[in-house]
């Protein structure tokens, strides 16, 4: 099909979509009860629907009383119910997909109910509201005429009892319209191949003399991937090699610590960087303006949001608020009730608002990745903020890290220590040392007084890691792959003393 005609369809196609964005961002609150009801009432029927008595809920305020709020722990025994093909248990239409991710403290790995409702109406629309908001602010793209290159972590999908699970980005691959492999690289036989370090290499042979004109995935894995592609080629940067190359859709884990190295190996000063946030649970932001580092809250995909605030969160007090009592700038837990039957689910991820109309967010971290042991209350986004502040002053560049207490023993104080990975080592640690713990007590109050006069903590202490010590302890977990990431900050030495063990 010529470039002009499928250029014409995509325009039609999205601006009949922007009329919709434009009713939820104009009437937020009222698109979300809407939402909430229909939900209830879709799944008044099932087992959790009598449970509760879905069908008397008419407001959020009974939703919220009757209807307890769970992390995975609690939905544990009714998803593997629903594993072993037991229907009309928590959604009416059958689940046929579970998006297998990380683990919990009960089980090794959870699995996501995947509806097909979810998988049209979030992740599939989400698809294609990012490419509708990124062209729709660059009008002269050229996206069309060349291909994605997708790097998903996705095997195989194992299957059982009339249902599959895998990664999620398996099951996209594996329901994918047959339209859309020809505008992706790699092919999906590449794409689902199970051993990672013989499926990278294969990505670079298929990918390397295609027209590739975006990329899509974790920044992390992608940066892996994109290097091997130089030293294949042996070509100075990623325009030499697809020089219609001009956006990069990343999501999954901060882009802050990886930015300065992908800007030397895409040095075009118009190329694009769009991010997105999601998960196995669902799609919920896209970043809608050009340069931003704010992401629109997507209020139309079957996804009912709640809030917890961070100062409450796990504690006595602990409550759940509606989108329309949220504030700018606080540490908020999100809770999600979604059209694949998952009812005031803890995700597990923490967010603040930076805009009210529309509602945009930043995700500023994990609920169970911070380092709160001496009520210094430090997360992610402080962390990466710091890093990237002295990275730029001591012309370091970081592959990856993770961070645990030191727990007090005896008279000797607590403090923090970091294992990092660099590409580019500081000439003097002990400085970049200095700078770092500076730097963190500009950003967050609460570290900063208990640094003072080290009343509570010692300085930082840094570790240097060795040359792929954090891709060994992956390869080592098992966790190869474009949807696994390393720990960040932890409140237990579980990971760091893995970590300084295997650094030899």
């Amino acid at each position: 099909m010529p470039i002009p005609i499928v250029n014409s369809i995509a325009s039609w196609f999205l601006k009949k979509r922007f009329h919709q964005i434009e009713l939820f961002l104009k009437y937020p609150n009222e698109v979300q009860n809407e939402l909430l009801l229909s939900l209830l009432d879709i799944a008044k029927d099932t087992e959790i629907g009598k449970q509760y008595d879905f069908a008397s809920i008419k407001n959020y305020k009974t939703f919220a009383e009757r209807i307890p709020i769970k992390n995975y722990d609690g939905w544990q025994d009714v998803i593997e119910r629903s594993m072993k093909g037991e229907t009309n248990l928590f959604w009416p239409t059958p689940i046929k997909w579970f998006a297998k991710s990380s683990g919990t403290t009960r089980a090794k790995s959870k699995f996501i109910p995947v509806s097909e409702d979810s998988l049209e109406d979030c992740h599939y629309a989400a698809s294609k509201d990012l490419l509708c908001m990124y062209l729709n602010n660059n009008e002269n793209s050229q996206l069309f005429t060349g291909k994605s290159l997708r790097l998903g972590g996705s095997k195989e999908l194992s299957r059982q009892n009339g249902t599959a699970f895998g990664d999620l980005s398996a099951i996209l691959i594996d329901n994918m319209p047959f339209w859309a492999e020809f505008s992706s690289t790699p092919s999906n036989k590449v794409s689902l191949m199970s051993d990672w370090e013989h499926k990278m290499q294969a990505i670079v042979n298929e990918t390397i003399n295609e027209n590739v004109t975006s990329l899509a995935g974790v920044p992390s894995w992608m940066l892996v991937l994109l290097n091997n592609v130089l030293e294949t080629t042996g070509k100075r940067n990623l325009h030499d090699v697809w020089p219609n190359l001009e956006v990069y859709f990343h999501g999954g884990v901060s882009f802050t610590p990886y930015k300065d190295q992908y800007k030397k190996i895409l040095p075009k000063k118009d190329f694009r960087y769009y991010e997105i946030y999601n998960a196995s649970e669902g799609f919920f932001a896209i970043q809608d303006q050009n340069d931003s580092n704010e992401l629109l809250l997507m209020l139309d995909y079957g996804i009912f949001y709640e809030f917890i605030p961070m100062d409450i969160y796990a504690t006595e007090a602990e409550q759940a608020i509606p989108l329309s009592n949220v504030k700018l700038n606080q540490n908020y837990a999100v809770i999600i009730t979604t059209n694949a039957g998952l009812w005031r689910y803890k995700i597990g991820d923490t967010v603040k608002f930076t805009s009210l109309s529309p509602y945009r967010i930043k995700v500023s971290g994990r609920t169970k990745h911070f380092l709160n042991v001496f009520g210094e209350e430090l997360i992610i986004e402080n962390a990466e903020e710091a890093l990237k502040k002295v990275c730029k002053r001591t012309k370091a560049e970081i592959v990856d890290y993770t961070a645990a207490p030191i727990f007090m023993e005896g008279r000797e104080k607590g403090g923090h220590e970091w294992l990092i990975e660099f590409k580019t080592p500081p000439k003097d640690i002990n400085y970049f040392i200095e700078l770092f713990d500076n730097a963190l007590k500009a950003l967050n109050s609460d570290y900063e007084a208990k640094r003072y006069n080290n009343i509570t903590l010692n300085k930082p202490k840094i570790n240097i890691a060795r040359k792929n010590l954090f891709y060994d302890w992956l390869k080592q977990n098992n966790k190869l792959g474009g949807q696994h990431k390393v720990p960040r900050l932890s409140n237990t030495r579980l990971y760091i003393d893995e970590l300084i063990a295997l650094n030899s």
